[in-house]
C-alpha cells in the first residue's frame, strides 16, 4: 500500500522527472530527487521561468492532479523545474494570491483543500456579491457594456465549443467579472479578485463532477439575456437561480473524492 496525494493506493506513482531535453540522462548509481506525482516537467525558457512555473502548477490543480491539501517543497519544486528558488517562489507567491495555494506557519505551502462547506460559503457569498455589484452597476451599464458582455460571452462558448476546461474556467470568470468592473467600486472589486482562486477550484470540481470540458453552451444565455435587461428584481432572480444550478451535484462530488471531508486548509482564505 502506498501514499499517493495523501490518499491510500496499491499503485506506486511513475517516476515523472525524465531528462530534459538536451542534457544527458543521470548516472544509474545517482539518486533522483522524488518529483510531485501528476506534475510532469519539460524544459523551460529562461525568460518566463515564473509564468511557465505558475502555468504548469495552476493547470496540475485544476486538473485535479495536484490534489487539495498536496504539500509543495520549494527543494523539490526548484530540482524538478530546474530553476533557481527565485522564480519559484515568484510563481508560488502568484498562486497564492490567487487563492489556488495557502502557506501556514511551520506547515509549509499546500494546494487549498475544498470541501463542501467551502462550497456552501461559496455559493452564499457569490451572491451577495454579484447581487451588490449589479445594484453599483445598474445605471452605469451602457453600450460598451452590453458590447463586452457579448464579447465575453462568445469566448466563453468558444472555449467550450473547443473543448478547452482551462479556458472555459478563465472566460467564464472574466464574464462574471465585467460586473464588478463595471461597478467602479473598489473594495468589492479587491473582494472578487480575492474569490476567483476559490471559484477556479469550484468550476474544476464541477465540471469533473458533470464529465464535461466546461459549463452547457447555453448556460449564459438567461444570464447574459438579464444583465441587458431593464429589471433588476429579474437579474436577482436569476442570479439565485443560475449560482444554484449544479451546486448540490458538485457537493456531492466533492464528498464522493473526499469521504471524510476534511475541512478547508488551516489558514485558508475563504
Amino acid at each position: 500500500m502506498y501514499i499517493v496525494n495523501n490518499r491510500p493506493s496499491t499503485t506506486m506513482p511513475a517516476d515523472l522527472l525524465d531528462p530534459l531535453p538536451g542534457t544527458a540522462a543521470e548516472p544509474a548509481t545517482r539518486a533522483r530527487p522524488q518529483g510531485l506525482p501528476g506534475l510532469r516537467i519539460d524544459r523551460l525558457r529562461k525568460a518566463t521561468f515564473r509564468q511557465h512555473i505558475a502555468e504548469r502548477l495552476r493547470a496540475a490543480i485544476l486538473a485535479g492532479d495536484l490534489a487539495p491539501g498536496t504539500a509543495l517543497v520549494e527543494t523539490t519544486l526548484a530540482t524538478q523545474f530546474a530553476v533557481s528558488r527565485g522564480p519559484l517562489r515568484e510563481a508560488l507567491r502568484e498562486l497564492i494570491e490567487e487563492g489556488l495555494l495557502v502557506t501556514v506557519p511551520y506547515t509549509g505551502t499546500h494546494v487549498i483543500s475544498l470541501s463542501v462547506g467551502d462550497i456552501q460559503e461559496i455559493y452564499s457569498m457569490r451572491i451577495a456579491l454579484e447581487n451588490f455589484a449589479f445594484e453599483q452597476a445598474w445605471e452605469r451599464r451602457d453600450d460598451h457594456f452590453e458590447r463586452e458582455l457579448l464579447r465575453r460571452n462568445d469566448l466563453l462558448t468558444g472555449a467550450i465549443d473547443a473543448g478547452d476546461d482551462r479556458a472555459s474556467i478563465q472566460a467564464e470568470l472574466d464574464l462574471h467579472g465585467l460586473v464588478y468592473e463595471a461597478s467602479g467600486h473598489r473594495m468589492l472589486q479587491r473582494t472578487w479578485q480575492s474569490l476567483r482562486g476559490r471559484l477556479q477550484l469550484y468550476w474544476a470540481a464541477h465540471h469533473r463532477a458533470h464529465a464535461t470540458r466546461g459549463p452547457r453552451r447555453d448556460a449564459h444565455e438567461s444570464y447574459v439575456q438579464a444583465a441587458l435587461g431593464q429589471q433588476l428584481a429579474t437579474m436577482r432572480s436569476e442570479l439565485t437561480s443560475h449560482m444554484g444550478r449544479g451546486a448540490q451535484r458538485t457537493a456531492a462530488f466533492v464528498r464522493f473524492a473526499n469521504p471524510f471531508d476534511f475541512p478547508t486548509t488551516p489558514g485558508a482564505p475563504i
